[in-house]
């Protein structure tokens, strides 16, 4: 039997073996620093206020799937929406509904709260996930260029 629910701070190892089986995936393993502590500060933060938010999707008991996410805002909708950062089914278990039931959850959010946008970037050479995506009315926004600053650059812009 499959669910798909809010992830508990008992998810946090699950989700950082997850994130580093995606990152794996996309060839890029070596760039993550997360580990089950930097989850669980994200996802369930002492204060209670968190700005990251998981949905997790099991079988039979067992986390076999995730979304990690968090709001974005439109200033040309005046709402909200949400961030999909990570999706990740274990490949085991794709093929069986749960990146499509973890990304229908999401959806669900967007409609209760009034947000307009459920967005996420995907890797221009995973024709498998982007097939998946447009199945399901996603369309690419190829007219924007992702930009962004790290390392010493954002250290050298943050020095003014």
């Amino acid at each position: 039997m499959s669910t798909i629910r809010p992830a508990t701070p008992e998810d946090a190892p699950a989700i950082a073996a997850m994130v580093r089986d995606l990152a794996e995936y996309e060839k890029a393993l070596h760039e993550v620093e997360a580990d089950e502590g930097h989850v669980r500060a994200a996802l369930f933060p002492a204060d209670g206020h968190g700005s990251t938010h998981a949905h997790v999707a099991e079988v039979d008991g067992v986390v076999v799937g995730m979304a990690v996410w968090f709001l974005s805002y439109s200033t040309w909708t005046g709402t909200s929406g949400v961030w999909l950062e990570d999706l990740y089914v274990d490949p085991a278990h794709r093929g069986s509904g749960l990146g499509k039931g973890l990304l229908t959850t999401l959806a669900q959010v967007c409609v209760e709260r009034g947000y307009r946008r459920l967005e996420w970037w995907v890797l221009d050479w995973n024709a498998p996930s982007i097939a998946f995506y447009e199945s399901i009315g996603a369309r690419p926004q190829d007219e924007w260029i992702r930009y962004r600053l790290d390392g010493d650059a954002l250290a050298t812009l943050a020095a003014g």
